[in-house]
């Protein structure tokens, strides 16, 4: 076991070299996912520089509103799937169009993972059948950079639709307390509040059960995540998500996006053909990967300490 997790160890660092390596290949690459938006008054999709554009344009920005004086979030909308496959910047791979990193913070677009954590996550990765290979929910944050969405609002609550495995979340908006800390769900227990025009969501009582990306990042039980919806032109939103999960990583951290209008007449979700026990992870099984246990806040910190106390004995 020592020696196993010695090696593990080593390979995180050889690992991290290479990330560093494929970060400066990055610098000056195009990305086909992250294409000009030419219409828009921000139209780089990159989320470093949409995030600024954006926050200065909703200051002035008057957005169409609901009966009771809300911004009208209402519609079809599209974000980009780049963190899907990787929260971090990563490159052009035959099945994957590459991007920059979605982190907007920490500045250096990292997330900020606890050295155990890292660990697990390369576990994840190795051995483990990525939720969305099986059509089950994709959890929040996740749920919004998987593919497109219709967003159904009243005064009292915000349901997203996606297209995706049948997916849906329904954000309450009527005051009510989040539910028992002892409930646990695939999508969380989502709250709304508005903040002037930003509409800000929290939401709690994930099941530990989904991933971020297709690289093994994941969250605990115990995982806070804060969304902010701002509207800064009539075609456009901007999404900020904060992580909070201090089982997990060294301190909360940011992702950004754009999610821009379907405009197309006539245009309707429609739902991917996926369902669990689906053909693609029986193949998967077949190569020798198992289905994602989960991981809850508990797991983590007997992780932590076993991970802490072989660091200290390999001294």
């Amino acid at each position: 076991m020592r020696n196993e997790l010695l090696g593990v160890v080593a390979a995180a660092a050889v690992a991290a070299g290479a990330i560093v390596a494929a970060q400066a290949r990055l610098l000056g690459q195009e990305f086909p996912s992250l294409a000009p938006t030419p219409q828009s008054v921000c139209p780089d999709n990159n989320p470093l520089v949409i995030r600024p554009c954006a926050l200065e344009q909703a200051k002035t920005f008057q957005p169409s509103r609901t009966p009771d004086g809300k911004p009208d979030l209402s519609g079809y909308w599209r974000g980009s799937q780049v963190p899907h496959e990787s929260l971090e910047a990563h490159v052009q791979t035959p099945d994957d169009n590459g991007g920059p990193s979605a982190v907007v913070d920490p500045a250096d677009g990292k997330v900020p993972m606890q050295a155990w954590a890292e660990v697990k996550r390369r576990e994840n990765r190795a051995k483990y059948i990525d939720q969305n290979a099986q059509c089950f929910q994709s959890g929040v944050p996740r749920h919004l950079y998987m593919g497109s969405y219709q967003f159904l609002q009243t005064p009292t609550r915000l349901v997203q639709l996606s297209e995706e495995t049948n997916a849906y979340r329904n954000i309450l908006m009527d005051g009510r307390p989040h539910i028992g800390k002892d409930i646990v769900l695939w999508q969380g227990d989502s709250r709304g509040r508005w903040e002037g025009d930003t509409l800000v969501v929290e939401t709690t009582n994930q099941n530990g059960m989904p991933r971020l990306d297709q690289q093994g990042r994941f969250l605990t039980d115990a995982a806070t995540v804060v969304e902010r919806f701002t509207m800064f032109e009539v075609d456009s939103i901007l999404w900020e998500t904060t992580i909070t999960d201090p089982f997990v990583y060294t301190r909360p951290f940011t992702l950004a996006l754009a999610l821009r209008r379907n405009v197309q007449p006539g245009y309707e979700i429609w739902e991917e053909s996926c369902y669990e026990g689906e053909a693609n992870a029986v193949h998967l099984r077949n190569l020798g990967y198992r289905n994602y246990p989960g991981f809850s806040s508990e797991d983590a910190r007997r992780a932590k300490e076993a991970y802490e106390q072989f660091i200290r004995s390999a001294r």
